[in-house]
């Protein structure tokens, strides 16, 4: 950790491709904010990314990165964090990567509760392959594929979060700056599993959840008497389909993360020169 580290310096020298005045700007400028507001190091930060357009966010931030295969960001980030608990891990992603393909290694993340943070960059919609309807779009979302509407329920990764024990269930919004950067930064102070659900804005494809729209309809729980410790609190909220909130939804203040529960605090990615003694007999009899 370190002292006089600045936003800046999370910055990489390469340009983001996004369309202008996409909501993933303001996310990444939130995780940039608060990697630096906790006094983490590029040197010491390891950001793991799937697919979509948030895929691309490792290279435009400074630091360690990966950018991993379609909705398997996740154990990814798993492998990093345990491989070397002293590196700040972050995963990165959005609602296509990680609440479709990527839906069952979100719900083992969250239920094995390691020290790490997940943003999920959540516009509606799949913006890479040009506007089709993601697991979070409504269900009578009209795109070109789905002409009359998903007729699906959408995903709610919220209570997805806290069936699976969820200790950090947050929701932000990209453009409050502020306001976002404090939800991050309180995701990574957490000891455990962080998980930051990000309303991103798709300004090419979806002309429904729009700025606007959030703006006008985003409830922050922190003008509320909602008790962010009280688990019953956050499954009525996250269950009222009447409303968006942005907030701590939910904070298990006691959780334990994996590493502390098992032991796993010695870095295992310092290895000795060449493979343990049998492994390539071992590797022989399998392949």
């Amino acid at each position: 950790m370190s002292s006089d580290v600045r936003f800046t310096d999370f910055k990489s020298d390469k340009q983001p491709t996004w369309c202008p005045g996409c909501g993933d700007f303001g996310t990444m400028n939130g995780m940039m904010k608060a990697l630096a507001e906790t006094g983490n190091h590029p040197d010491e930060t390891f950001i793991v990314a799937g697919i979509g357009c948030s895929g691309k966010i490792g290279t435009y931030m400074h630091s360690y990165a990966i950018h991993g295969v379609h909705g398997r960001a996740l154990p990814v980030g798993t492998g990093v964090k345990l491989a070397n608990p002293d590196l700040e891990v972050m995963v990165a992603g959005g609602d296509g990567d990680g609440y479709s393909i990527g839906a069952g290694h979100f719900v083992h993340a969250v239920r094995r509760n390691v020290d790490m943070s997940y943003i999920v960059m959540d516009n509606r919609i799949y913006g890479l392959t040009k506007g089709q309807a993601s697991p979070t779009s409504r269900e009578d979302f009209e795109t070109a594929t789905t002409p009359e509407g998903p007729q699906q329920p959408p995903v709610n990764p919220l209570a997805l979060s806290l069936a699976a024990g969820g200790t950090f269930i947050a929701q932000s919004f990209s453009t409050d700056a502020k306001r976002h950067a404090e939800l991050v930064q309180q995701a990574i102070e957490h000891d455990g599993f962080g998980f930051v659900n990000v309303f991103s804005p798709c300004v090419t494809f979806n002309d429904v959840d729009t700025y606007d729209y959030f703006r006008d309809n985003l409830v922050d729980l922190a003008d509320t008497d909602h008790d962010s410790t009280d688990r019953d609190q956050a499954k009525d909220k996250i269950l009222d389909s009447s409303k968006e909130y942005m907030g701590i939804l939910y904070q298990n203040e006691e959780s334990v993360p994996y590493e502390e529960k098992h032991g796993l605090g010695d870095n295992m990615s310092e290895i000795e020169d060449g493979a343990p003694e049998g492994a390539m007999d071992l590797v022989r009899e399998f392949y």
